[in-house]
Parts: C-alpha cells; sequence; structure tokens
C-alpha cells in the first residue's frame, strides 16, 4: 500500500471530520514534534511514545511560545475549544493511521485537561489583571 502524504490525510480526515480546519491539525502535529524532542531532551532518549497527558502538557508550552497572546484566538478559530478537542484530532490522524497509539491510548486521556482561559489567556494579562481573571467565574457557552 502506497504510504500517505500529510496533504492526503487530511484530505482524507476532513472528509469524514469536518470540526477542526486543516490548521489545527499542523498545530497538533508541531505541537506533538515539539512535546517529542522536549521530552527527548529531558530523558536523554530516543524519540519515544507521548501519552495524552504529556501532549497536553506540550501543547500548553508551545501554543504560547509560537503565537503569544494569539494562541487562544487562532485555536478557537481552528476549531479547538477544550482539552477534548485536542483528543479528538489525535485520534482521527491515528484512525488514518497518520498516528500509532498504544492499547492503553484513549480519547478520554484528553478529558478534563486545563482551561484554555487559564493556559493560553492569563499568561498575557497585567499582574493587577491576573488575580482579577482567576475570581472572575467563567462564563458558561450558553450565557455567551
Amino acid at each position: 500500500m502506497q504510504e500517505v502524504t500529510f496533504e492526503e490525510a487530511l484530505d482524507l480526515i476532513q472528509a469524514k471530520d469536518s470540526r477542526y480546519s486543516r490548521e489545527a491539525y499542523l498545530f497538533v502535529k508541531e505541537a506533538l514534534d515539539h512535546t517529542q524532542k522536549t521530552i527527548g531532551k529531558r530523558s536523554r532518549s530516543r524519540v519515544r511514545h507521548v501519552t495524552g497527558q504529556e501532549l497536553l502538557a506540550g501543547i500548553r508550552q508551545f501554543a504560547p511560545a509560537q503565537y503569544g497572546p494569539m494562541a487562544i484566538t487562532l485555536l478557537e478559530e481552528w476549531g479547538i475549544r477544550n482539552c477534548q478537542d485536542f483528543g479528538e484530532i489525535v485520534f482521527n490522524m491515528v484512525e488514518i493511521g497518520w498516528l500509532a497509539k498504544t492499547d492503553q491510548d484513549s480519547r478520554a486521556d484528553f478529558a478534563g485537561g486545563y482551561d484554555f482561559h487559564e493556559a493560553f489567556r492569563k499568561p498575557f494579562l497585567p499582574p493587577s489583571k491576573r488575580s482579577e481573571a482567576s475570581q472572575t467565574p467563567e462564563l458558561k457557552p450558553s450565557q455567551k
């Protein structure tokens, strides 16, 4: 069987699931590469499998480093609104054979995760606004 290019893989994925833009998949691929390199440097080992929780931690570092205060806006533009969306993207890539998984990996690994406001917006707020942001209750989607 002929190996599929990343662009062809994206076409296959988006034919089945159009919730996320192409940029979302490119971002997750880059974040995964970043996470693998970071883990490899820490453990002085070769590239290894990355768990869902490790990938989420890597994304939390990578997105602000790449996009600064625009990270949350770009993620939302690409259709990514919470950590579970990262899991959906990863498993869409697994299903077409672009990524591999172990028997222990599941979409549930991405459930919960972290609050996007805390991870991607709060670090860029002025110090005086950071404590206020922690005390301000988040609006539920139905309240926005």
